[in-house]
C-alpha cells in the first residue's frame, strides 16, 4: 500500500449551525480522493487542549457521503478556548503534532477562528490551517458581504416560528416577545423579523455606541403596542436581538443577577432572560393604565441551530468545504503560507484571506460585522415595522390619540416618546 501524503485533522468549535456536516463531509470526501487520512478530532479544542490524542476517529469516504443532509455535527463541538493560556496553546500544538496531522481544518465562528490562528501561530509550518467560517449570527466581516453559513438555514426556521406565533398572536389576542440569539450582531432577529413581516424588531445596532438603557428598550417596544391599540389591533410579534443585554448599563445588568460566562469570557446570553425583563416592564406599565395585555416572552436560537439545513447551505457548505482542501493542499504550498486563512467564496469562487487581515489590531480577536443602519435594506426592515415615528408626534390627533392610551396628556407623552420620532 502506497504511503498516505499526509493527514487532515477536521474539528468543530463554537455553537452549532445548519451545514457543519456538509463542510465536513466534502473536506473529507475531497482529501480523501487525493489520498489523506482524515482524523476526525470530537468536540472541538477541548481535549487537544488536555493533550488527549483518543478522541478522535478516522473518517472515510462511506462515513460522510450522506451526512451533509443532516443538522449538527458527527463530531460534537465545543467552546474550549486554546488562545486562553499559553500552557493550554501549548498543549493543543503538540497533540495536534503527535497526531501526525499535516493540514488542520477548523469550523466554527469568530471566536474559533481566533483560536485557530493561535494554533496556526503555534504550530509554525510544520501544519497548515485553514478556517471554515460559520455561524448563524451572520457576524464575520466576509468579502462582498457574503453570509456565514448555517444563517440562511437558521433565518427560514426562525422565520417559520414567528410566522406561527403572528397567526397565534392574532387568534388569541396576545403579544408575543420573541428573543432571537445574536451576540453581536442583530443580522439574525433582523433578518427573521424582516422575513416574516414581525411587527417590530429591536437590534443594539440602531442605539448609539455606547451603553444602551433598558427603559429606552422597553419604550420601542411599548411605543410599537400603543400604535397597534390606535388601530383597534391588541396582538403583535416584538423581536429583540439578545446582543441588547451585553451593552445594558451597569444599573441595568445588576438586574440580571450573576450569570454564568463561556470560556472566552462573554456573558453566557442564554442565561439572561431578556424577553422576560422586558415583558414584565411592558406589562406593568399597560396594568398601571387599566389596560393589560397578555404578553408572552419567547426565546429561539437552540431550535435553530442543529436544523437540517436548507439547500442553498448543501450547496454553499460544499463549496466551503472543497475549498478548504484546495487551499491546504494547492495554494499553501506555492505561496509558503505558515500563519493560515479563513476560507470564503464570493462570487463561487475561492478567495483565502490571511488571518491577520481578519484580526481587530485592537483586540487581536477577529472583526465583527454589525448590521448596517445606513443601507436601504435596514430603511426597508424599518419601513414596514410598526414603531412610533416622527408623524405620529406631528399630527395632533394621532398624538392626542396615543397619550390617552398611555394614560398622560398630550405634553407628557411627548416628553417621555418624543425621542423615539426624533423629537424632544
Amino acid at each position: 500500500m502506497a504511503e498516505r501524503p499526509g493527514t487532515l485533522g477536521i474539528l468543530v468549535g463554537g455553537g452549532p449551525a445548519p451545514g457543519i456536516n456538509g463542510v465536513i463531509s466534502a473536506a473529507t470526501i475531497e482529501a480523501a480522493m487525493r489520498g489523506y487520512r482524515v482524523l476526525g478530532i470530537h468536540e472541538g479544542y477541548k481535549w487537544l487542549i488536555e493533550g488527549s490524542t483518543s478522541h478522535v476517529e478516522e473518517l472515510t469516504v462511506g462515513d460522510v457521503s450522506r451526512i451533509h443532509f443532516r443538522g449538527g455535527s458527527v463530531l460534537g463541538t465545543a467552546r474550549a478556548n486554546p488562545a486562553k493560556d499559553p500552557k493550554d496553546l501549548k498543549t493543543a500544538a503538540e497533540t495536534v503534532n503527535k497526531l501526525g496531522i499535516t493540514h488542520l481544518v477548523t469550523i466554527g465562528g469568530d471566536d474559533t477562528a481566533y483560536g485557530a490562528s493561535e494554533i496556526s501561530r503555534a504550530l509554525g509550518p510544520a501544519v497548515v490551517v485553514a478556517h471554515v467560517p460559520k455561524t448563524i449570527d451572520n457576524d464575520l466581516p466576509l468579502p462582498a458581504n457574503e453570509r456565514t453559513f448555517g444563517y440562511e438555514t437558521a433565518r427560514s426556521v426562525g422565520a417559520g416560528i414567528v410566522e406561527n406565533l403572528m397567526e397565534d398572536a392574532k387568534t388569541t389576542g396576545r403579544w408575543y416577545f420573541v428573543v432571537a440569539m445574536g451576540r453581536h450582531a442583530g443580522h439574525l432577529a433582523l433578518g427573521i423579523g424582516k422575513a416574516a413581516g414581525a411587527t417590530v424588531t429591536v437590534i443594539a445596532e440602531e442605539f448609539p455606541e455606547g451603553d444602551i438603557p433598558f427603559a429606552r428598550v422597553c419604550d420601542v417596544v411599548d411605543g410599537a403596542m400603543l400604535k397597534r391599540l390606535t388601530r383597534e389591533q391588541r396582538h403583535g410579534v416584538a423581536i429583540l436581538a439578545e446582543g441588547i443585554a451585553e451593552r445594558f448599563a451597569e444599573d441595568d445588568l445588576s438586574k440580571l443577577g450573576n450569570v454564568e460566562r463561556d470560556g472566552y469570557g462573554h456573558i453566557r446570553l442564554s442565561e439572561v432572560d431578556l424577553g422576560k425583563l422586558v415583558k414584565d416592564e411592558v406589562a406593568a406599565r399597560f396594568k398601571a393604565r387599566g389596560n393589560p395585555m397578555t404578553i408572552v416572552n419567547k426565546d429561539i436560537g437552540y431550535e435553530l441551530r442543529c436544523a437540517q439545513p436548507i439547500p442553498y447551505d448543501c450547496e454553499y457548505v460544499r463549496e466551503l468545504g472543497y475549498g478548504a482542501v484546495k487551499y491546504l493542499l494547492d495554494i499553501a504550498p506555492k505561496i509558503n503560507d505558515t500563519i493560515g486563512v479563513l476560507v470564503c467564496i464570493v462570487g463561487g469562487k475561492l478567495e483565502p484571506i490571511p488571518f491577520d487581515k481578519m484580526l481587530d489590531p485592537k483586540t487581536h480577536k477577529t472583526k465583527v460585522r454589525l448590521v448596517n443602519t445606513d443601507t436601504e435594506a435596514y430603511e426597508v426592515a424599518r419601513r414596514y415595522m410598526i414603531r412610533l415615528e416622527a408623524e405620529d408626534f406631528a399630527q395632533p390627533a394621532q398624538r392626542e390619540r396615543l397619550a390617552q392610551l398611555a394614560g398622560m396628556s398630550a405634553e407628557e407623552f411627548q416628553q417621555h416618546y418624543g425621542y423615539l420620532g426624533g423629537g424632544a
